[in-house]
C-alpha cells in the first residue's frame, strides 16, 4: 500500500521501468577538514543494485560520454563529523561544451523520498542535453537510497504481501489487519535498519549535499530538484544560504503542510487529474473505450474497484489484482500525460477480466522489477518521511478525517487518509512538524509550479515562494498537466529555465507559460 508521502514523488523514479516493462536559519559550514578534502575516485559505472532497482550499467551518452560513479564518505552522524562514516554514492557526466564555459555542476535529486539518482539520471539524460553544455550533470543516492547506505526492511515476497493487503479498511477486523501488518513492516525496518535511521533526515542529506559541493570543487551548489528534492533544496537554502548558486524547484512541495495537509492536497489533485484524464478521453473524435463521458468514466472507475475489493482478478501471476494495487496502479498513471494512454489501456482490460497492466503501473510505483525484486524506495521512502516528521497518526484520528477526504476524492480519499498510518510505531522520533525552508540571503531560486501537478498541488510553489522568504524566490507558472513542468518540454518553460541556469537570467515574477 502507498501512503501519501510515496505519491509525491515516485513517477520519476520509476518511469523508466515503468515505460520498459509496459512496451516490452543558517547553521555552521557542513565541513570537516579530512572529509571536505577527499578525493573521488571516478570509474565506470556498474550496472545498479537491488536496492537502486536492478537492470544494465547506463548506457554512453549519444557523443560517446560514459558515465562516471564515485563514493563520497559522509559522517553517519552529522553531530559527530569526525565518527563513524557512510558511502554517499555519485554518478555524474562530464559537461559537453567548452572548457572555459563550463560553470560548475549542476546536481539532481528527482525525489520520492527514497528514488536513486544513480538510475534516475542516466534514464533522464536526454531531457537535460542542453544544461550539459555548461555544467557536469551530477546525482546521487542520498543516504538511505540505493547504495548510499540503504534502509532495508522486508524481503521481497514479504514485499509482495504488504502491497496486496488492503489499504482501504472497512472495518474494525481490517483496521486491525492494516495496522499490525504497518508495525510487522515497521518493525523489520529497525531490525535490519537501526543504525541508520536516525540519521536519514533531510537535513543529513542536505548537510551531505553541503560536502559534495566542496568536493566536487564548487563555490555554490548549482541544483535542480524535482518533487520531494524541492524540499531537499528548500532546506538547504535555509542550512547554506551563501552557498546556493543557481537552483530550481520543479513540482513543489508545499513546505507549509504537515503530513495530514499534504495527504488531503495530495487527494484533491489526484481527483483533478482524474477529471482531466476522464474528459480528454471522452472529449476525442474517436470512441473513449472506458466511458461514454467524463462522470462515466469516473463512475465505472469506482465500479471496478468496488468489484475487487469482493473478488481480485488476474494480475501478473500467481498475484491477483487487487482494490490497493489497482488504485495505487490509476494514481501511477496520472503522473503524466504520457501514461493516459495506458491507464485507458489498462481500465479497458481490467473490465474484461485482465489486470495485467493496471499491476505494472502499480510495481512501477513500488519499485518491482519484472523479476520479482524491489528496489529499497518503499522502505528509504517510509524511513525519511518518519524521521522527518513529528506526526503519528492513530486509526480513530483517520476514521474521524475520512469524511473530508471522501469529499475531496471519492476515488483516492480513504487510500490517502489510511496512509497516514505509515509512521505508527515507528523507531526513531520525527524531526519537526514541517520543514524549515527559511533562507534570507540566498541567491535567486527559480519555483516552478504546474497547475495540473497531481502530486504536489499548484498552491505549493506559492508557498515555498514565501517560506523561502522576501526577495529569494521567484515563480514561473506553468498551465499544463502531469507531475513537474521542466520534463513536459514546453519550450516556453525550458526557455525560462535554461536561461536562469545557463546565463544566470532572473525571469520576472510572475512568468507563465501554457
Amino acid at each position: 500500500m502507498a501512503n501519501p508521502s510515496r505519491l509525491r514523488a515516485a513517477a520519476l523514479t520509476t518511469a523508466a521501468v515503468l515505460l520498459s516493462a509496459l512496451l516490452a536559519g543558517c547553521s555552521d559550514d557542513a565541513k570537516d577538514s579530512d572529509l571536505a578534502a577527499q578525493k573521488l575516485d571516478w570509474k565506470d559505472c556498474p550496472a545498479p543494485s537491488e536496492a537502486e532497482g536492478s537492470g544494465s550499467a547506463p548506457s554512453p551518452l549519444p557523443n560517446g560520454t560514459k558515465w562516471q560513479c564515485a563514493t563520497m564518505k559522509a559522517p553517519l552522524d552529522w553531530s559527530r563529523p569526525k565518527g563513524d562514516t557512510i558511502g554517499i554514492a555519485l554518478i555524474r557526466a562530464r559537461a559537453s561544451g567548452e572548457a572555459g564555459k563550463r560553470i560548475g555542476s549542476l546536481v539532481f535529486n528527482f525525489g520520492g523520498p527514497g528514488g536513486s539518482g544513480i538510475t534516475a539520471l542516466p534514464a533522464f539524460a536526454a531531457d537535460y542535453a542542453t544544461l550539459r553544455t555548461r555544467y557536469d550533470l551530477v546525482s546521487f543516492d542520498p543516504r538511505g537510497v540505493g547504495r548510499s547506505a540503504p534502509v532495508k526492511c522486508e524481503s521481497d515476497s514479504q514485499l509482495d504481501a504488504y502491497f496486496q493487503q488492503d489499504g482501504t479498511p472497512d472495518d474494525s477486523a481490517e483496521r486491525t489487519q492494516l495496522l499490525n501488518r504497518t508495525k510487522q513492516f515497521n518493525a523489520a525496518c529497525k531490525k535490519h535498519s537501526k543504525r541508520v535511521l536516525s540519521h536519514v533526515r533531510t537535513t543529513d542529506a542536505a548537510r551531505d549535499m553541503d560536502l559534495m559541493r566542496q568536493v566536487l570543487g564548487d563555490d555554490k551548489l548549482h541544483y535542480f530538484g524535482i518533487s520531494y528534492g524541492t524540499e531537499l533544496g528548500g532546506v538547504y537554502a535555509h542550512l547554506f544560504p551563501r552557498h546556493v548558486g543557481r537552483a530550481v524547484l520543479d513540482a513543489v512541495v508545499d513546505p507549509t503542510q504537515n503530513p495530514e495537509q499534504s495527504a488531503l492536497g495530495q487527494a484533491k489533485g489526484f481527483q483533478l487529474a482524474l477529471d482531466n484524464f476522464a474528459r480528454d478521453c471522452t472529449s476525442k473524435v474517436t470512441e473513449c473505450p472506458v466511458g461514454d463521458t467524463a462522470q462515466d468514466v469516473k463512475n465505472r472507475i469506482a465500479k471496478l474497484l468496488a468489484d475487487l475489493e469482493k473478488k481480485p482478478i488476474p494480475g501478473l501471476p500467481p498475484r491477483e489484482l487487487t482494490q490497493t494495487a489497482a488504485t495505487n496502479g490509476i494514481a501511477q498513471s496520472l503522473y503524466s500525460k504520457d501514461f493516459w494512454e495506458y491507464l485507458t489501456e489498462g481500465l479497458e482490460e481490467a473490465y474484461n477480466g485482465d489486470g495485467k497492466i493496471l499491476m505494472l503501473l502499480s510495481d512501477a510505483m513500488n519499485g518491482r522489477s519484472e523479476n520479482g525484486e524491489y528496489s529499497n524506495i518503499t522502505a528509504a521512502n517510509i524511513a525519511i518521511n518518519c524521521a522527518d516528521e513529528k506526526q503519528r497518526y492513530t486509526a480513530d484520528f483517520v476514521q474521524q478525517k475520512l469524511p473530508e477526504f471522501r469529499a475531496a476524492s471519492p476515488l483516492f480519499g480513504d487510500f490517502l487518509a489510511w496512509g497516514m498510518v505509515s509512521c505508527t510505531d515507528w523507531a526513531v522520533p520525527g524531526a519537526a512538524d514541517h520543514p524549515d525552508v527559511s533562507a534570507p540571503g540566498a541567491a535567486p531560486i527559480l519555483v516552478v509550479g504546474n497547475t495540473g501537478d497531481p502530486a504536489t498541488p499548484y498552491e505549493g510553489a506559492q508557498k515555498m515562494v514565501d517560506a523561502l522568504g522576501k526577495g529569494v524566490a521567484v515563480e514561473l507558472t506553468y498551465k499544463g498537466q502531469g507531475h513537474g513542468a521542466y520534463d513536459s518540454k514546453n519550450t516556453c518553460v525550458r526557455g525560462v529555465v535554461d536561461g536562469y541556469l545557463l546565463e544566470g537570467k532572473v525571469p520576472r515574477a510572475g512568468t507563465v507559460c501554457s
